[in-house]
């Protein structure tokens, strides 16, 4: 339930409960209620509703108090842009469905509602994920419509302030996050079947656990990308209570918790959307959303006009509500590079887009001031840094040139550059002041490193990259540059085991279920990636040297390493992704004797430079003695 603070008193003084238009010659001004957009519980027997509709002439409040019947009783006052009102509920411990009914054509549950009944979807959901589902009123109403009721279920929350109750360290520099789908993720498909795994992510070193969008999403089976409530947990993973138990275990266990949150668009099940529509557009009155995209290369649904006072003031309640009711840690944006009305592709300096996505992020910080904000922007360099420099982490996609490397392609050219040069996952590289690079080989939107490694891996003098386990050894080199790069890294589920399962290719569906595979855990060679990923996590989190600023890459060639310094050790990460042995002249920066971290064998080099060989995916990890 939404909740704002009322005066209790004052209201039930306006208002009495048995009466939903009482004082309907002299009503009360809607600004002298205090009462903001949605549904607002304000006592054990009595709401208030409250709908932005410009330009509508009427709205009922229609549902099973009702009958799903109009009535002067149930019409809403008109206030400007406004309707309101209060009505009587005379069970509290019952649940009811009601809608809008607005100029007597168009149906519509409230925007800010934090449960709905669907008509097409809610019958498939199994009890066991979420019980005693209310039923859709089929035959009194059509369209999706909102659940409401008195009754305060409130969690009692285990951690009310993650960020003081567990000394959760603020610093980006050592974060990684794990990336998880939901429905994917466990044979549950339910957010308490993630919470059951929270040992295993703990175990495996994870500090921020980042779920794929769960606000109420179009059907039951999706990536979420397709959003229609904002403010609702979607059912199809469990009932809101159960998105908070998540939060606050992983809350307990050290894991922060991030939301991806979907603002570019939303689709046609959405309120806002279905009150302003002409045919397949929305209509050119629409205070909230473009009639056409200006992007001319990626466009979704229906595309919020971010330029819209009414867009800003929505999406500030929207990530206002999720940080104040199920205490989420941040936010990862989708597609922010489309939160501008200039048209193209999105891909050139905007600084129209800078100033929305700042004024964003500014509000989301006056609310919680340490919040996450990860944008998935993917821009021009030069608006990037800008957006870095303001705190924002950027997702920095290298799942190509990675893939090309452990495939054994890395030293192939592209155009101008080679394949698998991995520079661009230093922030530094890119001319940043600040390690707010989200760097990742990985993503829900890039296929299986693995898989390609098997399909499309190099084959040279008998050695096989397609082999599952030199593929898996290849990902072990990977994961240590990888996690040696100082600034935040992030995970796809099951990346840590070498998931293999293609994501579109040899005809997989895209969007569709994927292979749930947990027993991949007890395949050795699998196990083995499995250790080095939480092993280089673990040196990350208890090694100052890791978030070093001062540190130097060569990572463009297949021989690749970089050496990191701090006051009182060095580290040189080095690995092979040729298929033959390549000697290279390494810069260790000093001279002395070094301890490889997995093989335990010494080093002495009696000068700063040192030639080393490497077999085909032999990686090294030397820390000064």
């Amino acid at each position: 339930m939404k909740h704002i603070l009322l005066s209790l008193l004052f209201l039930s003084f306006l208002f009495a409960c048995e009466d939903p238009i009482e004082n309907k010659n002299n009503p009360p001004r809607l600004d002298d209620l205090h009462l903001g957009d949605g549904i607002t519980r304000i006592s054990d027997d009595s709401l208030a509703f409250v709908l932005f509709a410009p330009q509508k002439q009427s709205v009922y409040l229609i549902g099973d108090f009702n009958n799903w019947q109009t009535s002067d009783a149930y019409k809403m006052q008109k206030d400007g842009d406004r309707f309101w009102i209060k009505i009587g509920i005379p069970d509290k411990n019952k649940e009811y469905v009601c809608q809008y009914l607005i100029d007597n054509t168009i149906r519509i549950a409230d925007p800010y509602s934090n449960k709905i009944a669907d008509p097409w979807n809610d019958a498939a959901i199994p009890a066991a994920i979420y019980p005693n589902l209310i039923p859709y009123p089929t035959g009194k109403t059509t369209e999706i419509a909102m659940v409401v009721s008195t009754k305060e279920d409130r969690y009692n929350w285990k951690i009310n302030n993650f960020a003081v109750e567990t000394g959760r360290d603020p610093s980006l520099q050592s974060l990684v996050i794990y990336e998880i789908l939901i429905r994917d993720f466990t044979e549950e498909h339910s957010i308490k079947g993630v919470q059951a795994k929270l040992p295993y992510l703990k175990s495996l070193g994870v500090e921020a656990i980042e779920l794929m969008p769960f606000n109420e999403f179009e059907a039951n089976d999706s990536w979420g990308y397709n959003p229609s409530f904002y403010f609702a947990t979607d059912k199809a993973y469990g009932a809101s209570n159960d998105y908070k138990a998540f939060i606050d275990e992983c809350h307990a266990e050290g894991m922060a918790v991030i939301m991806d949150m979907v603002l570019n668009h939303s689709y046609g099940q959405s309120p806002l959307v279905r009150m302003y529509q002409n045919g397949d557009k929305v209509s050119a009155d629409n205070p909230w959303y473009n009639v056409n995209s200006p992007n001319t290369s990626y466009s979704w649904g229906y595309d919020f006009n971010h330029e819209s006072k009414y867009t800003q003031a929505f999406v500030d309640s929207v990530c206002a509500f999720w940080l104040k009711e199920y205490k989420i840690d941040g936010f990862r944006f989708d597609f922010t590079k489309g939160f501008t009305n200039k048209t193209g592709d999105g891909q050139a300096y905007d600084q129209s887009r800078i100033d929305i996505l700042e004024r964003m992020t500014s509000e989301i910080r006056k609310r919680k001031k340490d919040a996450l904000v990860i944008f998935e922007h993917l821009a021009d360099n030069s608006e990037e840094k800008v957006l870095a420099e303001n705190g924002i982490l950027l997702w920095g996609n290298l799942n190509y040139n990675m893939n090309e490397a452990t495939m054994g392609y890395g030293d192939e050219m592209n155009g101008s550059s080679r394949k698998g040069d991995l520079s661009w996952a230093s922030y530094k590289q890119r001319g940043w002041n600040q390690p707010s690079l989200v760097a990742y080989m990985e993503s829900h939107d890039e296929e299986r490193i693995m898989f390609k490694n098997e399909v499309y891996g190099k084959t040279a003098s008998g050695y096989d990259v397609k082999n599952p386990a030199t593929g898996l050894k290849r990902t072990e080199a990977a994961a240590v540059i990888l996690f040696s790069i100082p600034g935040p890294k992030m995970i796809w589920q099951f990346g840590e085991l070498g998931y293999d399962f293609p994501l579109e290719g040899n005809g997989a569906d895209r969007l569709g279920k994927k292979p749930i595979r947990w027993d991949y855990y007890d395949d050795a060679n699998r196990k083995a990636l499995y250790d080095v990923y939480a092993k280089m996590i673990d040196l990350r989190k208890n090694k100052a040297v890791f978030s070093t600023a001062d540190y130097a890459i060569d990572l463009a060639t297949n021989f690749k390493y970089l050496v990191l310094k701090s006051s009182d050790e060095t580290v040189v990460a080095m690995a092979n992704f040729d298929v033959i042995p390549v000697n290279k002249t390494v810069n260790f920066s000093r001279t002395g004797k070094w301890t490889d971290y997995f093989s335990g064998n010494e080093l002495t080099t009696g000068s700063a430079t040192e030639n080393i060989t490497l077999q085909p995916d032999e990686y090294r990890l030397y820390f000064s003695k």
